[in-house]
């Protein structure tokens, strides 16, 4: 089976989870990866077939998004040639998460492709939303990377598409302990605004990943780290506790580890904002943002709040078996459809 698997390269959550699926996707034919956008502090290790800028994504320094970053790095003329050469009617499946430029060219050429991982699980009703729900959020989580089926990740399975989400191979198999760090990884603030922000409290030491970062260093209880799959996944496992923003794959991985979590959603992206409610649901600490209460809030978590626990260990073979047998289906459809 030849299969082309498109993943977006904006944040580190989509490659992190392409890397664990390849080996098993390989088992089932050969896999051509299509990389797209600029701005993950991580690089897939595996062989890129075809890549591209696409759409990304930037932060300002205060924990919201760069309108005019993200306006400067848009080329329609680029989408556009790409869309059309982009040779995805070559392949027996087409696999997209959440890639702009694959579900355009599939459309445009009449292809099935299935849409796999959480911005997919927001395709049902079921999955968790903020009270006030965002029109253009909205519309942009469903129509942004279009499919004809959909696979979705979350944190609970809401609906009977809905899966677990996918972790890292070393999560499942550490072995979790408290070595009494908090490890912060906020990529919308900068290192001057973490500074000011965690240099308060004395008494407790934060291992901060930053994409400023080239090398360890240390400022008081501070200890900046650069953004590395490594060292991230140790600090991780021997924490206290986490700080995040409010992406899915981090916060799912400490649920794993049975890790307390505080969550920030990006200002400016719904999905995140989502995902907070969700997380608010299994009893997560999630804070709109860092104001003068952060203190207070810091201190209540730290010494009353309880982890929250779920084995996500069964992702892959579920998710694998429900993703070749909807593909079986799709494929004896279109045989029907062309009459044979």
């Amino acid at each position: 089976m030849k299969i082309f698997y498109a993943v977006q390269a904006t944040g580190n959550g989509h490659i992190s989870r392409a890397m664990e699926l390849l080996p098993h996707l390989q088992q089932y034919g050969t896999v051509d990866i299509f990389l797209s956008g600029a701005n993950s502090s991580l690089d897939l290790d595996a062989p890129v077939k075809y890549r591209s800028k696409g759409l990304s994504l930037y932060y300002n320094c205060t924990g919201g998004l760069d309108y005019w970053q993200m306006m400067k790095g848009y080329q329609p003329f680029r989408v556009k040639k790409e869309i059309q050469e982009l040779p995805v009617e070559k392949y027996d499946l087409v696999l997209n998460d959440f890639e702009y430029i694959t579900a355009a060219s599939c459309a445009k050429k009449k292809i099935a492709s299935i849409q796999f991982g959480h911005q997919a699980s927001f395709q049902s009703s079921q999955t968790p939303r903020p009270g006030d729900k965002s029109t253009v959020g909205e519309w942009l989580l469903k129509n942004y990377a279009r499919a004809t089926h959909h696979i979705g990740l979350h944190f609970e399975k809401y609906d009977e598409f809905i899966f677990h989400p996918v972790i890292k191979q070393e999560i499942l198999e550490a072995e979790p302990t408290n070595k009494n760090h908090i490890t912060v990884y906020l990529p919308s603030y900068c290192e001057p605004q973490l500074e000011q922000i965690f240099h308060p409290f004395r008494e407790f030491h934060f291992q901060i990943f930053s994409k400023d970062t080239t090398h360890l260093k240390t400022s008081g209880n501070i200890q900046f780290v650069p953004v590395n799959r490594y060292l991230f996944n140790q600090s991780l496992i021997h924490c206290t506790g986490i700080i995040n923003g409010g992406g899915f794959e981090t916060p799912a991985e400490a649920i794993h580890l049975g890790k307390k979590i505080i969550s920030i959603p990006i200002r400016g992206q719904y999905e995140q904002a989502c995902n907070a409610t969700a997380l608010e649901k299994l009893g997560i600490t999630c804070l709109k943002n860092i104001d003068p209460n952060f203190s207070s809030a810091f201190y209540h978590w730290i010494q009353e709040k309880k982890s929250v626990s779920i084995d996500y260990s069964k992702t892959i073979p579920e998710t694998l078996e429900y993703l070749f047998s909807l593909h079986e289906k799709v494929t004896a459809q279109k045989l029907q459809m062309n009459g044979h």
